[in-house]
């Protein structure tokens, strides 16, 4: 589409070299502004709201960065329009989510947990022995235990160099790329994720990039290709060889997914679409005995192009498949595996239906389009069913887009749909959200909840429980809940790509370790689980082998540790 063929009033161009470094084309104004945004534009956000039916509870969320100790702010020029990451870990082994966050040009900063137990949020902020060079420039974070040695480790995505932290006792790490003989390159890089194949004792790696700034005509055409590594055999971890992803279509997320429940992970890859002509969402079908190979039109994979920016995985409708929320700008995508899919990953979108396209503000006045960053599922009320929490925010002074655009909070409902509560639960902000890091920080049994903010502070907020309609001041407890903490021996210590299964009645839910999705935020440590009404529930476990746990008889509201091939899981108790 030349721009000398577009008129309309409400498909307006403006400076052209801004839409260019902006990272996003303002022709989706005429894609989606003409034929979408119009036809919706005739209903108040006061009508919409007034069809909400909201049969769950409503978490009370409150904002407490300030007093909790947080002062960090993710900034930069148009390369961190993007990004804006950050980590949940336990990196002092007290149990107790540690936080780290990328600051772009501001540095990354790492905050300690010290909030008491069913209280207040209170982080300490640690100093990094570092280089302070290496703490700049960075758009994402996500933690993992690369070399089995029961520390956590991070890595860090940045515009430049990409940086593996190994980490230590005491929340102490030093740069270790050398030490894993990781070229950490010279790419824009926007996302990541990791897993472990089969027989593998060290986790295989992949890296998502943006445009190439180094080539003719940058940025458009320019995307640069991905990157998976694997661990060279032998006992010294060694990621010396690298294979390229090509072609690359401008990642913005990534994560490793059964989606055939082969037990071989694929790699799904979300592209912010504009930059190169032919770019779409992308699956990978990776087999150590093979080299990648893209799934084509011949596999069934379709083509879907959008401006890919965060990717989620959950199974919601409990067929055993994962169904994925596609974040973009306008709306966003949940695909579910077609029932007469056959084996072929064919996909149809079910957003509409279930009430999750997330389309535009939910609240206030402003109609335009939304912009979507991180995305992921999440059970906030404790009553066993998955709500979908997106943070949102405009590029950056994008006229055809939101300027005010509350991140959501999608509340799932026993009927399969999903109902907006960002309001409603105090998570409707003036910010610009980019990544965020969900995790139970007070270790009270519910979500907290981190979001990482362009050029505005770190929003912290914690779930107080549920809305207390009769004494609006003082919220009530919500559903009993499980938190689950798996272990191994020897290799990939932490269980990633195992599958959690728990039942309480005649309910079934699944979980899945995974280190990858969201935009450029993830987290490793318990794995929450809400259980609703029920006071017990039984467990299982499909380690990343492929082999089952026996089955495990638990009590809610636990934090459970279960280490392979104990017969019986333990309790933890918070102090």
């Amino acid at each position: 589409m030349n721009s000398n063929n577009i008129s309309h009033s409400n498909c307006r161009l403006s400076n052209p070299l801004s839409t260019i470094k902006f990272g996003i084309s303002e022709f989706v104004i005429c894609l989606i502004g003409l034929s979408f945004v119009a036809g919706i534009s005739t209903v108040s956000l006061a009508e919409e709201n007034s069809n909400r039916k909201n049969h769950s509870d409503i978490p009370q969320m409150q904002e407490q960065a300030a007093r909790a100790g947080i002062s960090h702010i993710y900034d930069g020029p148009w390369e961190f329009f993007v990004g804006g990451g950050g980590s949940a870990l336990d990196c002092n082994a007290d149990r107790r989510p540690d936080l780290v966050l990328a600051g772009g040009t501001n540095p990354l900063q790492l905050f300690v947990n010290k909030s008491p137990t069913g209280g207040e949020l209170r982080f300490e902020a640690k100093n990094l022995d570092i280089n302070a060079d290496d703490l700049l420039n960075i758009l994402g974070t996500y933690a993992l235990d690369l070399d089995n040695d029961g520390h956590t480790d991070l890595v860090l995505l940045r515009l430049g160099e990409n940086i593996i932290l190994k980490g230590g006792a005491n929340c102490t790490f030093t740069k270790a790329n050398r030490f894993f003989t990781f070229d950490g390159g010279k790419a824009w890089t926007t996302s990541f994720a990791a897993t472990f194949e089969k027989e593998e004792s060290f986790p295989t790696l992949a890296f998502g990039n943006y445009v190439d700034r180094d080539a003719p005509g940058s940025p458009w055409g320019t995307c640069h290709d991905n990157i998976l590594l694997r661990p060279q055999n032998g006992d010294v971890l060694d990621y010396g060889n690298q294979t390229e992803l090509s072609p690359g279509y401008c990642s913005l997320s990534m994560l490793f997914t059964d989606w055939n429940k082969s037990g071989v992970p694929s790699l799904r890859v979300s592209n912010d679409r504009q930059y190169y002509r032919g770019g779409e969402e992308q699956l990978w079908h990776i087999n150590k005995r093979q080299p990648p190979r893209l799934y084509t039109r011949d596999d069934g994979w379709g083509h879907l192009t959008i401006w890919g920016m965060g990717i989620a995985e959950a199974d919601i409708n409990g067929d055993g498949f994962p169904e994925y929320a596609l974040t973009s700008m306008g709306d966003t995508k949940l695909q579910s595996l077609d029932p007469q899919a056959n084996g072929l990953p064919v996909y149809t979108d079910i957003a509409w239906e279930r009430g999750a396209t997330a389309h535009r503000p939910y609240t206030g006045t402003d109609l335009n389009p939304s912009t979507g960053w991180h995305s992921q599922f999440e059970d906030f009320n404790n009553d066993g069913i998955l709500d979908l929490f997106i943070a949102k925010g405009n590029v950056e002074k994008m006229p055809d887009f939101a300027n005010f655009d509350p991140d959501n909070l999608l509340l799932g409902q026993a009927n399969g749909k999903f109902v907006e509560a960002g309001d409603q639960s105090g998570i409707a902000l003036a910010s610009k959200g980019r990544g965020a890091v969900i995790a139970d920080f007070n270790m009270d049994g519910m979500l907290d909840l981190v979001v990482i903010n362009r050029s505005g502070p770190t929003s912290v907020f914690r779930n107080l429980g549920a809305k207390n309609r009769e004494v609006p001041e003082k919220p009530k407890m919500m559903g009993n809940w499980l938190q689950i903490e798996l272990q191994q021996k020897g290799s990939n210590r932490n269980a990633v790509g195992a599958l959690i299964s728990i039942k309480s009645g005649n309910n079934n839910r699944t979980r899945r370790v995974r280190i990858g999705g969201g935009h450029a935020s993830g987290s490793l440590g318990f794995i929450h689980v809400g259980l609703g009404v029920a006071e017990r529930a039984m467990i299982r476990i499909k380690w990343p082998d492929g082999s089952w746990s026996s089955t495990y008889r638990v009590f809610a509201n636990q934090f459970v540790v279960i280490k392979r091939d104990d017969a019986i899981p333990k309790y933890w108790f918070p102090e």
